[in-house]
């Protein structure tokens, strides 16, 4: 289980960083989940002025991880940031640690799940699960698409046998962002799945949970049910500084 954030427009990449680390540690968890810490690695995504995505990735938890240097000055118009808990805890480590990326003619496009979906590989085909996320990644966005087909995407998610959680995830490429808000309705916990949206003056913020030091609870909707929100991002131009909300 894993928390997501993805900011786009005018904000605070700091404070957005803050809120991963709030939903790490527990700090803004709702009282009745099945996860409050999420310790085993986290990964980050944001976009740089020439249009280009960095990203990194640290199987440390992001509490006992030095910010790097890029980050710690990052000006930008998106940002999404990962932070996890392994629900096998086989799969920890660099190997597991999310974005998950793919470098090809399409891309790059980064991956970030919250969830656990250890049935969907029978739909690639496999005859065993090594890295559910990276096959749901497979899956929901096949090789050699330069765009998500969003109402292809709802259908192949309902064809996902039972057996899992949440499919919500993020997927990124230098032109848009797409968030994937899709949880069985057998599965437990839906509050937990429930991603929410704030709308700022100029900045959209979406996350798994509310976090009051950006915007009091009321501020903060949540996003309809079996629903992809695309975040298309704005063509390169000059930008002032970011780090004002």
């Amino acid at each position: 289980m894993c928390r997501l954030i993805i900011a786009r427009g005018r904000f605070d990449p700091a404070a957005v960083l803050d809120a991963a680390l709030g939903m790490s540690t527990g700090v803004t968890a709702l009282q009745d989940v099945p996860t409050r810490v999420h310790p085993n690695g986290w990964g980050a995504v944001w976009r740089r002025d020439d249009g280009t995505l960095g990203a990194l990735r640290d199987h440390r938890a992001l509490a006992e991880s030095p910010r790097s240097a890029e980050l710690l000055d990052l000006r930008t118009d998106m940002l999404a940031v990962h932070v996890r808990h392994a629900t096998l805890p086989e799969k920890t480590g660099p190997r597991f640690t999310h974005p998950l990326e793919r470098l090809d003619d399409t891309g790059p496009w980064y991956f970030m799940h919250n969830g656990f979906l250890p049935t969907v590989h029978r739909r690639l085909g496999l005859s065993a699960s090594a890295f559910d996320s990276a096959e749901y990644f497979d899956y929901l966005l096949p090789h050699g698409r330069f765009e998500l087909d969003t109402e292809l995407a709802l259908t192949r998610l309902a064809d996902i046998p039972p057996g899992g959680t949440s499919g919500n995830s993020l997927l990124i490429n230098p032109r848009r962002a797409y968030v994937v808000h899709w949880t069985p309705p057998t599965a437990p916990y839906q509050d937990y799945f429930t991603l929410r949206r704030l709308r700022l003056p100029e900045a959209d913020v979406i996350a798994s949970e509310v976090v009051p030091a950006l915007a009091p609870a009321h501020r903060w909707e949540a996003l309809a049910p079996h629903t992809i929100t695309d975040l298309p991002f704005t063509p390169r131009h000059a930008r002032s500084d970011h780090r004002a909300a």
